[in-house]
């Protein structure tokens, strides 16, 4: 049996009559038919006011949860067996079963499988996988045996899988890279990996930005050596940059883990990178921006922005981003602060045309909190270059 043969036998009263697969959210309109919220929002939200089923138009465009299907739904879900679906478990069973045999190739060929079935997003399939526990055994088979290069395809393979996976599950069992062997088959890999292996593990690093596994998130931003590679990932401008850049945000959003941050070039390696990021990559210049503004707390932080060789001036050109509103709120948030603490800040940013930047900003159609802060920093601006003079 192959992955196409599996096809799960979901009762026609348990598909979206839009989407066609299992409901997640079933709604109920006037008309008495029911839809995956989800669908019948995009629906809407194209401008249709009418249901799609029975093309009536509707007067009252209100939904209503349906409880007792999605009841049913749970019901189905947990004796997936007994309504016709124990090929798919017996087949992802029987992969599993592959996975944890001595056979290199075979392995190989399961997280193939693997790859393709998660693709396509399945609720019972990610019931499936839930069940049978497959994100624990992959991170297991990944972190819990001994760094080979001879093993290089398999862990880029298994880690593109558990990256698929993370979505469908539980973030719990990102819990064992806790283990001290398991952290240093982590950053082994991390620093000796492929570029493949790199970017799944910078999408590791990002997934452990949550409560579940904050205490990874911890001891993975302590780790100095870990840190430094990020840094000099997102340096690098290239397409794993991208990935870095996410993964060191995830690192700063504790607290903890800012100062090492700092001391390992963080501000430098960002500054770098949305100055040097073509323009299709500019989509992520708020989550650059968004590492400045967290690691700004510190007075180290700031000191390395503002003796950056043009840290201020690659600032001053986020003010006014027509396209992302984001970027100039938040550059506009950081000049303030360092042209508040630093006089040469200050200058800095006048001479780079902080200004006219400014200006262009008031008078575009950016949100009334931009134009806010940016008043505000005209104003700074202003009562400083005043102040200064007198006190020569």
């Amino acid at each position: 049996m192959n992955e196409a043969q599996i096809e799960i036998t979901i009762p026609h009263l348990f598909r979206c009559p839009i989407s066609l697969d299992l409901f997640e959210d079933p709604v109920t309109l006037s008309t008495g038919q029911t839809y995956d919220r989800s669908s019948i929002e995009k629906w809407f939200s194209a401008g249709n006011l009418t249901c799609p089923v029975t093309m009536q138009k509707l007067r009252d465009p209100s939904i209503v949860p349906n409880h007792t299907l999605r009841h049913l739904i749970d019901q189905w879900l947990q004796l997936g067996p007994q309504f016709g679906n124990s090929a798919t478990i017996d087949y992802l069973a029987a992969l599993k079963h592959t996975l944890e045999s001595p056979q290199l190739e075979n392995k190989l060929q399961a997280l193939e499988k693997i790859t393709v079935l998660s693709d396509e997003y399945c609720s019972f399939r990610k019931s499936c996988f839930h069940q049978l526990s497959f994100l624990p055994l992959l991170l297991e088979l990944v972190f819990g045996t001994e760094f080979s290069n001879c093993h290089m395809k398999f862990t880029e393979l298994a880690l593109s899988c558990i990256i698929k996976l993370l979505p469908l599950v539980s973030m719990e069992p990102l819990n064992m890279i806790k283990d001290e062997s398991k952290l240093t088959t982590f950053l082994l890999l991390f620093e000796k990996g492929t570029s493949s292996v790199k970017t799944s593990l910078c999408r590791l690093i990002d997934s452990t930005a949550s409560p579940q596994t904050e205490e990874v998130c911890h001891m993975l931003g302590h780790s100095q050596k870990l840190v430094r590679e990020i840094v000099v990932l997102v340096r690098q401008g290239c397409e794993v940059s991208k990935v870095a850049i996410k993964a060191m945000l995830a690192l700063c959003s504790l607290q903890s883990n800012r100062d090492n941050l700092v001391r390992a070039g963080a501000i430098d390696g960002v500054i770098i990178y949305i100055s040097s990021c073509e323009t299709r990559q500019k989509n992520l210049a708020p989550f650059a921006m968004a590492i400045i503004k967290n690691l700004l707390v510190l007075e180290s932080a700031k000191e390395a922005l503002v003796n950056h060789p043009y840290g201020v001036a690659t600032l001053v050109k986020m003010v006014f981003r027509v396209c992302n509103q984001e970027c100039s709120e938040s550059a506009v948030g950081i000049l303030a602060i360092v042209c508040r603490d630093f006089g040469r800040a200050r200058d800095e940013a006048i001479g780079a045309g902080v200004l006219t930047q400014l200006l262009f900003l008031l008078q575009s159609q950016c949100g009334p909190r931009t134009k806010t802060k940016a008043r505000m920093l005209l104003k700074l601006l202003r009562s400083k270059w005043i102040e200064e003079p007198k006190q020569v």
